[in-house]
């Protein structure tokens, strides 16, 4: 989509395991954390907040309300509001309505919560032309990682930090790519697309193999 992550800004809803570990890993990269909403509240800084002090506030008082590090605090609904070139909703479903959805001014939506985009929300977004990660892709590296240690355990050994991030980075970059081709071919979104891969290999694997057990 022609963003670069240098200097990109990224807006965030929610900060605890996906939004403050996105975080962190944006921030790394160069890119401007420019508004963060949790339960307590929203936060504002044009220039980019300061994520590691962000995170020390929070583990200090619950939140993100009261960050010395902010421009402004803004009501609930006017997160909404704030330009970004990437929108993280990592915390809730359904937070992007059909209402939301209308008014966002963004380019990207990568889904860090599970369902947070309602269908008329999807369909005013490939609209508006707003490319939105499905959940489904975009959060799968948890459950991918706990397969990991299912076959760690199950096998009886164990491999290294490095060697699960080379092979967690391998996968996602295999499913995206997969994904994306499809997207291009039958010129459908990305969830459309992840629909139409799912359900090819279930049936590929079902003609191979027959019904199992």
């Amino acid at each position: 989509r022609g963003v670069a992550l240098a200097g990109a800004r990224i807006a965030i809803q929610g900060f605890g395991n996906v939004g403050g570990t996105a975080a962190t890993i944006f921030a790394g990269a160069g890119a401007k954390i420019v508004a963060v909403q949790d339960h307590t509240g929203t936060i504002v800084r044009e220039g980019g907040l300061d994520v590691a002090q962000l995170h020390k506030h929070v583990a200090e008082a619950g939140g993100v309300k009261g960050f010395p590090g902010a421009d402004a605090t803004l009501d609930r609904d006017a997160f909404w509001d704030i330009e970004s070139d990437i929108l993280i909703p990592a915390a809730l479903e359904r937070q992007i309505t059909a209402d939301v959805a209308t008014g966002l001014k963004t380019k990207i939506i990568l889904e860090g919560a599970n369902g947070p985009t309602t269908p008329e929300a999807d369909d005013i977004l490939a609209d508006k032309d707003v490319l939105v990660v499905p959940d489904v892709l975009a959060n799968a590296g948890g459950v991918t990682v706990s397969y990991f240690e299912w076959v760690q355990d199950f096998s009886s050994f164990f491999w290294t930090e490095d060697e699960i991030n080379a092979r967690l980075t391998r996968i996602m970059q295999s499913a995206f790519g997969a994904v994306w081709d499809v997207a291009q071919e039958k010129k459908v979104s990305l969830r459309t697309a992840t629909f139409i891969v799912a359900c090819t290999r279930i049936l590929q694997a079902r003609e191979v193999r027959g019904l199992y057990p």
